[in-house]
């Protein structure tokens, strides 16, 4: 990664650059929503129709559902920026909506996940919709208790298939302490329109078979959402720092990677990929996400990460603030040496 994007007139470039791109087009968002939400309902009826026949047929169908979830997040997604239509009634009634297919409640999820780009890679704010990541220090100065419970937190089995199905079917449930009046009702009424789709579907396919196959569903959504958002701040060269050291724009291009996945992958997840992008304006609706990284090289140095480079994230644990990247455990028995010696 260069130090693009660090001087005034760097910001005031990729300003003026971003701005071209923030207008919602209606066509764009009309289509996405056809050709996300049109596949997904068939697929529910295929697996009705599929009941009759065999569950080896209706497993897949739910898997690949379960990849159609991920898109529709990303339309939810764009919604609580309001950047997905110019309207932001449209936005409001299309995130809710998409909110119950995802199980998530749209004003609660908005205001979290509004902390999260106002504080990502500022060490002093973490806690608030991000992955729990402790430094070096912290870990060592931890009590046993601690350790072990970050530990289990960062285990991939944990992370990537019991976080999420707890967070997306239980966790959502409620709603935080700290949340306002307006976000606590979105969460009830988000449980409510819940309950309603639950009893129709169950009402259909039996309850049984439908939370099994809801299940299904959440457990290839929520692990593949959870991994796409670990890689998006979770890699080596990640940008962290403390107090007034922070910096947006380095925030952005270089505590949010940019994912180069295959093309089949970068649909699914809605061009998510492009987080660096994202970051330096959530305004951008992720149909043009794309064209904005192509439309400058200042966008272009942030080198990629590939499918098959981003399984090494899963050897990163904590953040060394000495050397200012992501370590593994094995890191901590390489300090204990060097302190013997």
């Amino acid at each position: 990664m260069s130090d693009s994007g660090q001087s005034k007139s760097d910001v005031a470039v990729w300003k003026a650059i971003v701005a071209k791109y923030q207008q919602p087009s209606l066509p764009r968002a009309l289509w996405q929503i056809v050709n996300t939400l049109v596949p997904y309902g068939l697929l529910w009826y295929l697996m009705y129709l599929s009941l009759a026949v065999s569950w080896w047929l209706v497993v897949p169908l739910a898997i690949l559902a379960g990849a159609f979830v991920v898109r529709i997040f990303i339309i939810f997604h764009d919604c609580g920026h309001g950047s997905y239509f110019k309207s932001r009634r449209a936005n409001d009634i299309v995130g809710f909506i998409a909110g119950v297919l995802t199980l998530t409640p749209y004003y609660h999820w908005r205001w979290e996940h509004n902390i999260h780009h106002a504080s990502s890679g500022h060490l002093d704010k973490r806690g608030t919709g991000d992955v729990w990541t402790l430094t070096v220090q912290e870990y060592l100065e931890a009590s046993r208790w601690k350790r072990f419970a970050y530990r289990l937190a960062r285990n991939p089995f944990i992370l990537f298939l019991i976080a999420p199905l707890y967070l997306f079917v239980i966790g959502q449930r409620f709603p935080s302490p700290k949340a306002n009046p307006r976000e606590r009702r979105s969460v009830y009424w988000m449980n409510l329109a819940i309950l309603g789709m639950a009893v129709g579907l169950s009402f259909l396919f039996g309850l049984r078979t439908y939370l099994l196959i809801q299940l299904i569903i959440m457990a290839v959504a929520g692990g593949a959402g959870v991994w796409l958002f670990y890689v998006q701040h979770q890699f080596e060269d990640v940008y962290w720092e403390r107090g007034e050291n922070w910096d947006y724009t380095k925030a952005a291009l270089e505590g949010s990677s940019f994912y180069r996945l295959p093309k089949i992958l970068q649909w699914f997840s809605g061009n998510i990929g492009f987080h660096h992008i994202h970051h330096l304006s959530a305004r951008i609706p992720n149909y043009n996400l794309e064209r904005c990284h192509k439309a400058d090289p200042l966008f272009q140095n942030v080198k990629p990460i590939t499918l098959f480079g981003s399984f090494k994230s899963f050897t990163f644990r904590l953040w060394d603030e000495q050397h200012r990247k992501l370590v593994g455990y094995r890191h901590l028995r390489k300090l204990r040496r060097e302190q013997k010696s």
